[in-house]
């Protein structure tokens, strides 16, 4: 079984926050691949079903995105699972939007969410990270993160949240690669190429060489005609 964590904060007044990209994505997940409706529980709101070969459980936290740990944590031991089966998704401001990336381990990089995770599971579960792009000054962070997506970004981030679901069995069970392939189709779909080759223009045809009339003048003729 795995354990698959989306961050954000709950309420409608959030709900297109970039902070709660992780939302969104368990959102289209559970949607797109049947899972269960989801229901109240650990602190949070859940809702079973499969990917893949895997049964699989999707976790919001509702604690706020600073507490996120103490529903991961909970959920963790009620299903008594490993943090190897623990995958979180979350915003990430060091990416450019659009742009995703699987990670297992390390800091938190001062995100609150993965702060208060670290706290209560440790740090060596995986995690997807979603760009969502930087304002430029790291004051400007907190108000950047908690306003909504705009409209412009609508079709980027359909496109990647549609990426990730269709991926989503591959990082059930742990094909990082597949994964990550499958998110590029999206985001980043190979380009065909639309235009014919030239074709090199035909020759003008040319005029057919000029032939003489038959001469079928008589011998006496011929010999009149060269003395006129």
């Amino acid at each position: 079984m795995k354990l698959i964590v989306g961050l954000g904060n709950p309420g409608a007044k959030y709900a297109r926050n970039r902070h709660n990209i992780g939302f969104m994505a368990l959102d289209r997940i559970a949607s797109d691949h049947g899972f269960a409706p989801w229901r109240s529980k650990f602190q949070g709101q859940l809702s079973e079903g499969r990917l893949g070969r895997e049964k699989v459980v999707l976790l919001k936290p509702e604690t706020f995105m600073n507490n996120s740990g103490q529903s991961v944590g909970e959920a963790m031991r009620f299903f008594k699972l490993d943090t190897q089966d623990v995958i979180v998704i979350h915003d990430e401001i060091d990416l450019a939007p659009s742009k995703a990336r699987t990670k297992t381990g390390g800091g938190h990089a001062g995100h609150n969410g993965l702060r208060s995770i670290h706290a209560h599971i440790g740090d060596t579960y995986h995690r997807v990270r979603l760009g969502v792009g930087h304002p430029g000054r790291k004051e400007l962070v907190p108000g950047y993160v908690l306003r909504d997506f705009p409209k412009a970004d609508d079709e980027w981030l359909d496109d990647l949240l549609r990426g990730i679901s269709d991926g989503a069995a591959h990082l059930a069970e742990g094909d990082g690669g597949r994964f990550m392939n499958a998110v590029s189709l999206r985001t980043a779909p190979p380009r065909s190429s639309t235009s014919t080759p030239k074709k090199s223009p035909s020759p003008a045809p040319q005029p057919a060489p000029a032939t003489s009339a038959p001469d079928d003048r008589s011998t006496l003729q011929k010999l009149v005609d060269r003395f006129k």
